[in-house]
């Protein structure tokens, strides 16, 4: 039964999502605003469909620390699904991009109408000061929440946390991945948890920031995991 749903709601997904995109393309040239909206809809359309078909459900925990102000948010990062969940939660959702991702048709364009910044990996330091350039003139324009994988790249449940400098201040645990596999199309039952973490503080070292990073993170993200979901 789980092949079957799994199955099913990959064909929904892909042309749902086709079908949806080609919609949005006019609203390319709509304010930001509405965008944000349309994307905003076709996030909670993904969140029902999973529920329908999969029966898997979305939980949102923490929304006493889900920003609306400017802030960067640093989240585990073990799907493609954690992309498309944050449009639903954040009013001003960007992201940072590896080039490579570019390439994908009108997903391309929408990330970046809404001010998503695009990356180099291979550029290192360069890359970063341009990241952060970008970012800052994207929180001059308002209401903007951006996301950052500081992972780098998907993990699998469980897999030793690997975080790259130079990231965000509003953590986010998740236990998608057991749910949403980063490679394959079978979709197992139960609850998908986003829990948004108490931020961390401006003003600390480096090395210190990092630490206090990754360890809220995994922390909380290794209780999702041993809590079966």
């Amino acid at each position: 039964m789980i092949l079957f749903r799994s199955f099913l709601f990959a064909i929904v997904f892909y042309v749902w999502s086709a079908v949806y995109a080609i919609a949005l393309i006019p609203v390319l040239a709509a304010p930001r605003t509405w965008l944000l909206a349309g994307m905003r809809f076709w996030s909670r359309s993904v969140n029902s469909l999973l529920w329908v078909i999969c029966r898997i459900r979305v939980e949102i925990r923490g929304k006493e620390h889900v920003p609306s102000a400017d802030v960067l948010i640093a989240s585990k990062h073990q799907t493609m699904f954690d992309v498309f969940v944050q449009f639903g939660v954040l009013k001003g959702a960007l992201f940072v991009l590896k080039k490579e991702l570019m390439i994908i048709p009108i997903f391309g364009w929408i990330a970046l109408r809404i001010g998503s910044i695009v990356v180099d990996r291979d550029g290192q330091a360069t890359a970063l000061r341009d990241m952060v350039r970008r970012a800052q003139e994207q929180f001059r324009l308002g209401d903007r929440q951006l996301v950052i994988f500081p992972e780098g790249t998907r993990k699998t449940p469980g897999a030793p946390p690997d975080y790259k400098p130079g990231v965000a201040v509003h953590p986010v645990a998740t236990n998608a991945g057991v749910h949403w596999p980063a490679r394959g199309f079978l979709r197992r039952p139960g609850v998908i948890v986003y829990e948004f973490l108490e931020p961390i503080p401006p003003g600390l070292k480096r090395a210190e920031f990092m630490r206090l990073l990754e360890e809220r993170i995994e922390t909380a993200t290794n209780r999702l995991l041993a809590d079966g979901l």
